[in-house]
């Protein structure tokens, strides 16, 4: 089930195979989502082209993330076993976070709490900087 969408707009950048977004319901500035344009289930299911630029989008935003918005620890998930198709969470940890523990099991209290708690202007504004200044880094790719 879809939650209310907050950032349906928010693209950092739109590549030949992937495109990475704000994830669309949960307000955590640097939470993006990597994801192929092709309907698929599995990172099995790449070509050898689209496994190239996942990776380099990947260590890119993931480097700027760090140098740039300073975020030091992000968590990466990608399950196959749901409805949906092929993405790949990354979730940006922050020092906040440390009162939901350090453990996978941490990351739907976090999701949660921000739904409830984190959808104010100030973050909304923060989460739409964020993706501004990673779209103007990520423009050469």
């Amino acid at each position: 089930m879809i939650g209310k969408i907050l950032f349906s707009k928010d693209i950092v950048i739109d590549a030949m195979y992937f495109q990475i977004n704000q994830d669309w319901e949960v307000p955590i500035p640097g939470f993006f989502i990597l994801a192929p344009k092709r309907k698929i289930k599995s990172i099995s299911e790449f070509t050898d082209e689209e496994s190239i630029e996942f990776m380099n989008l990947l260590r890119k935003i993931r480097k700027w993330m760090r140098e740039v918005l300073d975020i030091k620890d992000v968590y990466l998930f990608q399950n196959e076993d749901t409805d949906g198709d092929f993405h790949l969470w990354i979730f940006p940890r922050y020092i906040r976070m440390e009162k939901f523990g350090n453990k996978i099991e941490s990351v739907r209290p976090i999701m949660n709490y921000a739904k409830e708690n984190m959808v104010t202007d100030e973050i909304v504004k923060e989460v739409k900087e964020y993706v501004k200044i990673m779209k103007e880094y990520m423009k050469d790719f």
